[in-house]
């Protein structure tokens, strides 16, 4: 069964000056965040922006497939601590995102848990979303 997932913005202004705020979500948990340009583009943030948010989505999103992947091959994760990283340079886009996942999977190999990941990074929903962003980079390792 397909689901649809909501948000809504309201932006006021132009866009250096502007700002805008996230109004609503489907399930409410971000509640308002504020948005402008210079949190977007500059390296010291004080609200969110669509980049953060974006990485918020792949970091779940690939956890989601790998946790799948691992348990569908006998080894489900005792647990998965994954960041995502989202490069923006304005005037071009998204140029990067840099995935990184510590994982704790009894009974298997550093070699066998790279490759799952590699497989997660593929077949993730977001990750195909985002197939445009000329680079993916993916860093898999076991805990411990």
């Amino acid at each position: 069964m397909a689901t649809d997932r909501r948000a809504e913005v309201t932006w006021r202004g132009s866009l250096m000056e502007g700002s805008g705020t996230i109004r609503s979500t489907t399930s409410g948990a971000l509640g308002e965040q504020a948005v402008s340009w210079p949190n977007r583009a500059e390296d010291a943030p004080s609200a969110t922006s669509p980049e953060e948010l974006i990485a918020a989505a792949h970091a779940a999103c690939f956890s989601m497939a790998l946790s799948a992947g691992l348990a569908r091959a006998g080894s489900p994760p005792e647990e998965l601590r994954t960041s995502a990283t989202v490069t923006f340079q304005p005037g071009e886009g998204i140029t990067r995102i840099a995935l990184t996942v510590e994982g704790r999977v009894p009974g298997l190999d550093a070699d066998a848990f790279a490759q799952a990941a590699e497989t997660a990074k593929a077949s993730c929903p977001v990750s195909k979303a985002l197939a445009g962003v000329p680079e993916i980079s993916l860093e898999a390792r076991l805990a411990g």
